[in-house]
């Protein structure tokens, strides 16, 4: 079993892996998104190949250059590796359902046959990189002979326990909900999945003959109200959860109006997504690999603890 980091030299950064269970079958080397020959060594006698590398962040400078050029290239530079190398039978691809929408729409349907057409580097630039790399990925394929096969995962908002003590921007919304960062309650809705069951869902589809295509994992969709009452019915009313109202028209026009003066990528979320709603069928990945979502409220709480043993919220009460 080997993984990539970017300085497999470097072990104090990478202890949390070599410590845990069944780490001694465990090989790190070094590869970098944006040098593609450096996969070669990462995928030698590999049968399998899961990429899940690109980067997430909704504040940036240059999109291309931080977000599309190590999304893309180091995509197809796995691609290539495997292709150069020989061996692999599979690579399965950590996509998002950011590839398929970036405006949700109660009245719309999300499922594996859409894509996301309205992206680009002024308008949800990492939307747009997950799309131009899935596509690319697809292409790639289309266009070689090959000895293994392609399939996706498509997670929409991954939240819960972390390895590592950084905070990643999903679980950065739990905890901002929570440290009256937040300002009121916004007229926001996620799709949401525990990065448990993703995690389960590329075992599924390493392990599932019949896997093809992509797949749409999220397990529900929880209005920003729903996730605060939530929170408040498993205990943890004693945070500073957001109180105000602004899930309304006149929130609305505020939350508009408070966006002008965001980054740029924040700006372009909220016109996109406030006042919407996702409507997904997440019956493919069920049915095709098996897929079993846990229970949601074990979801937030065991994110509620793991923000506080990484000391990113006080501990509950």
């Amino acid at each position: 079993m080997r993984g990539t980091v970017r300085n497999a030299q470097d072990k104090d950064k990478y202890k949390f892996l070599t410590t845990l269970p069944g780490a001694e079958r465990l090989t790190l080397v070094s590869a970098n998104l944006l040098q593609p020959e450096t996969f070669d060594e990462a995928v030698r006698d590999c049968e399998i190949v899961m990429h899940t590398a690109s980067p997430y962040s909704l504040s940036i400078q240059d999109p291309q250059k931080e977000l599309v050029d190590p999304a893309v290239k180091g995509t197809l530079g796995v691609l290539e590796a495997c292709k150069r190398v020989g061996g692999v039978t599979r690579v399965i691809l950590t996509s998002s359902v950011a590839a398929i929408s970036d405006e949700p729409d109660s009245s719309l349907l999300l499922t594996e046959s859409l894509w996301n057409e309205d992206s680009s580097l002024t308008r949800n630039p990492y939307y747009f990189s997950k799309v131009v790399a899935e596509k690319a990925a697809w292409d790639f394929m289309e266009k070689n002979e090959l000895d293994f096969d392609l399939v996706v995962i498509n997670p929409f908002m991954v939240i819960g326990p972390s390895l590592v003590p950084s905070l990643n921007t999903s679980n950065q919304v739990i905890a901002d909900l929570l440290t009256g960062k937040v300002p009121g309650i916004i007229n926001l809705a996620w799709g949401m999945v525990d990065v448990r069951d993703v995690s389960q869902a590329h075992i599924l589809a390493m392990t599932c003959e019949a896997a093809a295509g992509r797949h749409l994992c999220a397990n529900l969709t929880k209005t920003m109200r729903e996730m605060v009452t939530l929170l408040q019915e498993l205990g943890y009313s004693d945070y500073k959860l957001p109180k105000t109202s602004l899930d309304n028209g006149f929130g609305n026009m505020l939350v508009r109006f408070g966006s002008l003066f965001q980054p740029a990528g924040v700006r372009s979320y909220l016109k996109t997504n406030l006042n919407r709603v996702p409507n997904f069928d997440n019956s493919k990945i069920r049915d095709e690999l098996g897929l079993q979502f846990r229970d949601f409220g074990d979801t937030v709480r065991d994110t509620v603890v793991d923000l506080a043993k990484w000391q990113h919220i006080s501990a509950p009460s």
